[in-house]
């Protein structure tokens, strides 16, 4: 009688850590969304697109690192990082950035750069065009609690 006592006790201890393992899962998965998820949402998310290069500033008196990003769909979006731009920023081809959608900009915790690879081909397709993915390998993550 006490071994079953013993097993009915560990057998309700383990569902109990289980459910509890797998709420504290769920809340910690940031998903992958598009521009308008990203703007209807309320927790954070990870939305990838390309970098306008050329529309880039930081503004040192908050410390903040302005860019816009556009999509596949040719959506545009303001985007906010609290930090300096990542090295390897400007010769990236697409970002996912990680964050909130606030009034009327995402800011980013953390910047995922896509560099060019020294083994893709002359041939192969550029950010914006047919084929092109802003998601892949080569990110780099910039961390805005990492310290240079």
């Amino acid at each position: 009688m006490k071994a079953n006592r013993r097993i009915l006790i560990g057998g309700a201890l383990l569902i109990a850590f289980g459910v509890v393992a797998f709420l504290n899962f769920g809340s910690t998965i940031t998903p992958y969304v598009s521009f308008a998820e990203a703007r209807a949402s309320d927790r954070a998310v990870q939305v990838a697109g390309f970098p306008d290069h050329a529309g880039t500033s930081f503004d040192m008196e908050n410390g903040l690192f302005h860019f816009t990003m556009t999509n596949e769909e040719g959506e545009t979006m303001a985007v906010n990082y609290e930090g300096a731009e990542p090295g390897n920023f400007s010769q990236a081809q697409s970002v996912v950035v990680i964050g909130r959608y606030e009034e009327g900009v995402f800011n980013a915790s953390q910047i995922l750069v896509k560099c060019p690879s020294k083994y893709e081909s002359q041939g192969d397709t550029h950010p914006g065009e047919a084929g092109s993915s802003p998601s892949g390998a080569n990110a780099v993550a910039t961390s805005a609690t990492e310290t240079s």
